[in-house]
């Protein structure tokens, strides 16, 4: 008899515990400004759980609400001074296209927060996303340790990425600032590069997923500190390719147990 899968591991229990992990960086974010921290989070939320209602009337579904952690990422990535509209389009897209078309959470390949700033960036060149600070990623921390003791992010990934954007810098960068960079980084990595819908399902996968992503975040930054813009292009792209590194390791794995077997 198969056992019982814990209810973190369902579609609803990654929701709440993404949702946990990403409380504090939300306090976070918002005490540097209570006002316009609070429109930002209740324009994303009204906006992302409006279409979620949408779709689910027209699938005869219950709302599933799991649009809240795409919610709180973009809330902590949108700048203070960021036009309502301008969030409000970017969301839509970002959850319509990524998430709500192919079913729902769990049924697309794309993370929506990633293509949603993907988007604001791309739609509006003025549209600089809030760089990562140490007072985040600090709070980041405990949620990225609760997801990784759940599994409901890879630790390979996170390693891989980190590795990966580490060793192209000391290549290319003399007098680097470790705080600095991993300020910038942490909140992003834990959030959108190893986003479980997105990245990459097998074992060596999420080893070259992980290197892909962290070497996109130094190319696209450009500089010694990685910019979130840099990460959110990075881990767009890393993305598209997940499910072609899945297949080519899956083909690996094949090919080596028909040489075994003949």
């Amino acid at each position: 008899m198969n056992a019982k899968r814990p209810f973190w591991a369902s579609v609803a229990g990654v929701t709440l515990m993404q949702t946990i992990a990403l409380v504090a960086p939300s306090v976070v974010t918002g005490l540097a400004n209570p006002v316009g921290y609070a429109v930002i989070l209740a324009t994303s939320l009204l906006t992302v759980w409006f279409w979620e209602g949408l779709f689910a009337a027209l699938r005869r579904r219950k709302p599933s609400g799991h649009g809240i952690t795409t919610a709180l990422i973009i809330s902590v990535l949108a700048p203070p001074d960021l036009a309502l509209w301008q969030l409000a389009l970017a969301l839509s897209l970002g959850v319509v296209l990524a998430e709500l078309v192919f079913g729902g959470r769990g049924f697309g390949f794309l993370s929506p927060a990633v293509v949603a700033a993907s988007l604001l960036v791309f739609s509006f060149p003025e549209v600089a996303l809030a760089p990562g600070t140490a007072n985040v990623a600090l709070a980041t921390i405990p949620g990225a340790i609760l997801l990784l003791f759940l599994g409901l992010i890879s630790w390979r990934v996170l390693l891989s990425a980190a590795v990966g954007a580490g060793v192209l810098l000391m290549l290319s960068i003399d007098g680097l600032d470790g705080l600095a960079i991993a300020a910038a980084m942490t909140f992003c990595l834990v959030f959108l590069v190893c986003d479980p819908t997105a990245a990459s399902a097998t074992n060596p996968g999420r080893w070259m997923y992980g290197l892909l992503a962290g070497g996109l975040i130094i190319l696209f930054s450009g500089g010694a500190t990685p910019t979130t813009e840099g990460i959110v292009f990075a881990a767009l792209l890393a993305s598209i390719f997940a499910p072609l590194i899945d297949h080519l390791v899956v083909l690996a794995y094949a090919k080596r147990w028909k040489i075994a077997d003949a």
